[in-house]
């Protein structure tokens, strides 16, 4: 041993080095040798366990029915809006994709954890600003970078995110109660840091056509970290309607009265007999045709095998014992 007390010679780490190699020195000592492990970086984001990505894109299509209805209300403009499937990816590619100058808007989602980002870019602001003043919804081309956008062009986005906050509100309603409040906004998008540049980001991506000519992005950006407490809540089952469970039963029950109601033919074969054609057309009233009597007979519901049942006598009326269901593989 050297006399740091903690650092082996070159010598020592030699001659371990080789009673390791010749067997002189055991290797498989120490505790819980058959424990099986797993390698896990405590410094980079585990997507593996993760959220269920479908359960927001359900989310996302309640949101689009959601915001379509209040930007008609509100600013007099029904465009079209196509989601996209959320995607998991990290910060730094998704800012990548951003030009300034923008609508970029740094919300708390409350009661989760950090910061989400809402970006809308300038065609979709200056198509609804155009569609509330009359006009048909005409977007705008390309902007400088450095350009502010006008109180008029502000205000318009801030009724705008009032409405897709609400939106966004109604639509996490059936898994939880979530509220929104804005932190900052800004143009440019290298301003508005939710998240380090390596880490996963959950992009939310819904094109808005105003028009032939006018097409444009919003971006709802949530940090993987901040839905990662919920994500046991993402994997349950997403209730799709408007969370009235009463209203389910109801609807239920009246489907199943009304199905119930409905009429259905029901045959019982007895047998069957092969004969020719010619047989057929000879026969004359008063002719007799053998039957051999089944230990079963085929109970049939509009020409469709359902049973397979006994003939017999209840009072002075025929009657059939239902023995088996037929599958419909059968």
């Amino acid at each position: 041993m050297s006399d740091t007390g903690n650092l082996l010679t070159p010598e020592e780490i030699e001659a371990l080095s080789a009673g390791v190699a010749d067997g002189s020195v055991e290797v498989d000592t120490g505790f819980n040798l058959n424990a099986r492990v797993a390698k896990h970086d405590l410094a980079s984001e585990d997507s593996s366990v993760g959220i269920n990505l479908s359960a927001i894109d359900m989310i996302n299509e309640r949101f689009v029915r959601l915001f379509r209805l209040g930007l008609l209300e509100v600013l007099r403009t029904s465009p079209r809006i196509n989601p996209a499937r959320s995607q998991l990816i990290k910060f730094r590619d998704y800012m990548k994709l951003l030009r300034a100058p923008l609508s970029v808007n740094v919300v708390r989602m409350n009661p989760l954890r950090g910061f989400s980002m809402a970006v809308i870019e300038p065609t979709v602001v200056f198509s609804a600003l155009d569609n509330f003043f009359g006009g048909f919804g005409r977007g705008v081309g390309q902007l400088p970078p450095g350009r502010l956008f006008t109180p008029t062009e502000s205000r318009i986005i801030k009724m705008m995110l009032d409405v897709l906050f609400r939106s966004l509100q109604d639509a996490w309603s059936p898994l939880m109660d979530v509220d929104f409040e804005v932190a900052s906004s800004e143009i440019n998008p290298q301003f508005a840091q939710i998240a380090d540049e390596n880490d996963l980001v959950i992009l939310n991506r819904f094109e808005v056509e105003s028009g032939s000519d006018s097409k444009g992005l919003v971006d709802i950006v949530h940090p993987y970290g901040s839905l990662k407490p919920i994500r046991d809540l993402l994997r349950s089952r997403v209730q799709t309607g408007d969370g009235n469970e009463e209203s389910e039963r109801l609807w239920r029950q009246e489907l199943f009265s009304a199905v119930g109601d409905s009429t259905l033919e029901m045959t019982v074969l007895l047998g069957k007999v092969q004969t020719t054609l010619k047989r057929f057309t000879d026969l004359r009233q008063g002719d007799v045709l053998y039957l051999r009597k089944p230990e079963h007979v085929r109970v049939l519901i509009d020409d469709i095998p359902a049973y397979e049942a006994q003939v017999g006598r209840a009072g002075p009326s025929k009657a059939i014992r239902i023995d088996r269901t037929i599958k419909p593989e059968q």
